[in-house]
């Protein structure tokens, strides 16, 4: 395509947002519209897929040493430990932190458990992480298998049940952006379509002068790209300070802690400039195919 034709689609396209005032704010509103919504559920579901990483990496397999064991067999142990496939952090807990990390647990009832230093009945230990916490269940069996182990508990009821949860809250996720991007494609179509059903002779008239589809094409194509573009910048401007407000006044009193405005807000707002802008441009190619079937 020559430099001069580029230019004229460019303006052709220019043109039609401001010759189709009304036309063109309809399609502006349903674009700011789907993509606000689609830019408050992507930070949603990032903050709730956070979440639940932050409760995953809480997930610990405590492995308690056989009473009775020598200084070099726990040695032992803890190379085996550290050799095990899919371990990521381990650490040695002696029995008289056990007993210590307890009492503080307990706060001002931890005197209570005074008796229980001159015959400590807790055992030594090993707190180890998986490198992938959806592995921890196969970590822990394979660590358990080892003769120096007593056992390895890693509350496997609650632990099971948590990865279920997360992996369906992400899925969920998945499955709704791509829904809401379609529901935002199929708004955008039926809206720019109405447009081009304004301009249908004028189409018409095109053809017969003898245009080829695709110089009928690109002036739509570059309208529902401005649109797209246009579009996005509100829902940008509305998430990010609406974000900036969450993390400065009720972040605080939450049980988990929000992503980091950045690269968050950024990358949200480079999804949504891309989204809006494919979408703003495959609505307009949708509409106007039917009116070049002359």
């Amino acid at each position: 395509m020559k430099i001069s034709t580029f230019r004229r689609h460019g303006r052709e396209g220019l043109k039609n947002l401001t010759r189709n005032g009304w036309m063109t704010f309809a399609s502006f509103s349903a674009v700011t519209v789907t993509l606000l919504l689609l830019g408050v559920f992507l930070l949603l579901a990032y903050n709730v897929q956070q979440f639940s990483y932050q409760l995953e990496d809480q997930v610990v397999i405590n492995v308690f040493v056989k009473e009775g064991l020598q200084k070099n067999e726990v040695i032992e142990l803890e190379r085996q430990i550290k050799n095990t496939p899919g371990v990521v952090e381990m650490k040695f807990v002696p029995k008289e932190t056990g007993l210590k990390d307890l009492k503080d647990k307990f706060k001002e009832n931890g005197e209570l458990l005074d008796v229980m230093e001159s015959n400590n009945p807790l055992p030594d230990k090993f707190v180890v992480k998986a490198s992938n916490p959806q592995e921890t269940k196969i970590v822990s069996q394979k660590i358990e298998q080892s003769p120096l182990v007593d056992k390895v508990k890693y509350g496997e009821d609650w632990v099971d049940q948590l990865f279920k949860v997360t992996d369906m809250v992400r899925n969920a996720g998945a499955i709704f952006v791509i829904g809401l991007c379609f529901t935002a494609l199929f708004l955008i179509n039926n809206t720019i379509k109405v447009t081009i059903f304004a301009r249908r002779k004028e189409i018409e008239i095109m053809k017969l002068c003898g245009a080829t589809n695709w110089f009928i094409r690109w002036p739509f194509l570059i309208e529902g790209l401005l649109i797209g573009l246009f579009g996005s910048i509100l829902p940008i401007l509305a998430l990010g300070i609406g974000y900036d407000y969450l993390l400065k006044n009720v972040s605080g009193v939450m049980l988990f802690s929000f992503a980091p405005f950045d690269p968050l807000i950024y990358s949200v707002s480079g999804i949504l400039i891309g989204i809006g802008a494919l979408i703003g441009m495959l609505g307009s190619v949708l509409s106007i195919s039917r009116f070049l079937r002359i």
